[in-house]
Protein backbone atom coordinates (compact mmCIF):
# COMPACT_ATOMS: atom_id res chain seq x y z
CA UNK A 1 0.00 0.00 0.00
CA UNK A 2 1.84 3.24 -1.10
CA UNK A 3 1.99 5.89 2.13
CA UNK A 4 2.60 9.32 1.74
CA UNK A 5 5.02 10.80 4.20
CA UNK A 6 5.02 14.22 5.47
CA UNK A 7 7.84 16.57 5.44
CA UNK A 8 8.94 16.14 9.29
CA UNK A 9 8.74 12.67 9.08
CA UNK A 10 10.83 12.23 6.00
CA UNK A 11 14.59 12.01 8.13
CA UNK A 12 13.07 8.30 9.05
CA UNK A 13 12.16 7.38 5.39
CA UNK A 14 14.49 9.59 3.16
CA UNK A 15 11.37 9.16 0.87
CA UNK A 16 8.00 10.95 0.30
CA UNK A 17 6.28 7.95 -0.42
CA UNK A 18 6.52 4.40 1.03
CA UNK A 19 5.18 1.15 0.39
CA UNK A 20 3.82 -0.40 3.94
CA UNK A 21 1.34 -3.29 4.57
CA UNK A 22 -1.51 -3.98 6.81
CA UNK A 23 -5.10 -4.52 6.93
CA UNK A 24 -6.03 -1.61 8.85
CA UNK A 25 -4.45 2.06 9.50
CA UNK A 26 -2.76 0.80 12.90
CA UNK A 27 -0.79 -2.34 11.12
CA UNK A 28 0.47 -0.12 8.36
CA UNK A 29 1.77 2.23 10.91
CA UNK A 30 2.90 -1.08 13.18
CA UNK A 31 4.81 -1.88 9.89
CA UNK A 32 6.51 1.35 8.61
CA UNK A 33 7.94 1.02 12.71
CA UNK A 34 9.74 -1.66 11.76
CA UNK A 35 10.54 -0.21 8.47
CA UNK A 36 11.54 2.81 9.83
CA UNK A 37 11.82 2.19 13.68
CA UNK A 38 10.94 5.11 15.82
CA UNK A 39 8.59 6.53 13.01
CA UNK A 40 4.81 5.64 14.88
CA UNK A 41 5.43 7.48 17.80
CA UNK A 42 6.12 10.95 15.96
CA UNK A 43 2.39 9.99 14.98
CA UNK A 44 0.78 7.57 18.12
CA UNK A 45 1.24 8.82 21.71
CA UNK A 46 1.91 6.09 24.66
CA UNK A 47 -2.07 5.61 25.46
CA UNK A 48 -2.26 4.30 21.39
CA UNK A 49 -3.98 7.43 20.44
CA UNK A 50 -3.21 10.30 17.45
CA UNK A 51 -1.06 12.78 18.30
CA UNK A 52 -3.27 15.76 18.25
CA UNK A 53 -1.02 17.48 15.69
CA UNK A 54 -1.69 14.52 12.82
CA UNK A 55 -3.81 13.78 10.93
CA UNK A 56 -4.40 10.20 8.82
CA UNK A 57 -6.37 10.30 5.23
CA UNK A 58 -7.61 7.32 3.30
CA UNK A 59 -7.71 7.69 -0.11
CA UNK A 60 -9.05 11.05 0.76
CA UNK A 61 -11.17 10.38 3.52
CA UNK A 62 -9.72 11.45 7.29
CA UNK A 63 -9.89 9.46 9.80
CA UNK A 64 -9.31 8.74 13.26
CA UNK A 65 -9.78 5.35 13.99
CA UNK A 66 -6.41 2.79 13.95
CA UNK A 67 -8.44 0.31 13.44
CA UNK A 68 -9.94 1.60 9.73
CA UNK A 69 -10.19 -1.44 7.70
CA UNK A 70 -8.17 -0.74 4.44
CA UNK A 71 -8.74 -2.31 0.97
CA UNK A 72 -6.05 -3.52 -1.73
CA UNK A 73 -6.16 -0.05 -3.80
CA UNK A 74 -6.35 2.09 -0.92
CA UNK A 75 -3.57 5.13 0.07
CA UNK A 76 -3.02 5.98 3.17
CA UNK A 77 -1.56 10.04 3.68
CA UNK A 78 -0.35 11.51 6.57
CA UNK A 79 -0.10 15.08 7.76
CA UNK A 80 1.68 16.63 10.36
CA UNK A 81 0.48 19.95 11.31
CA UNK A 82 3.35 22.57 12.27
CA UNK A 83 3.29 24.67 14.97
CA UNK A 84 5.15 27.49 16.89
CA UNK A 85 4.64 31.20 17.58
Amino acid sequence: MKVLIPSPLRSYTKATTVEAVGATLGEVLADLDRRYPGIRFRMIDEQDRMRAHVRFFVSGMQTFDLNRALGPGDEVQIVQALSGG
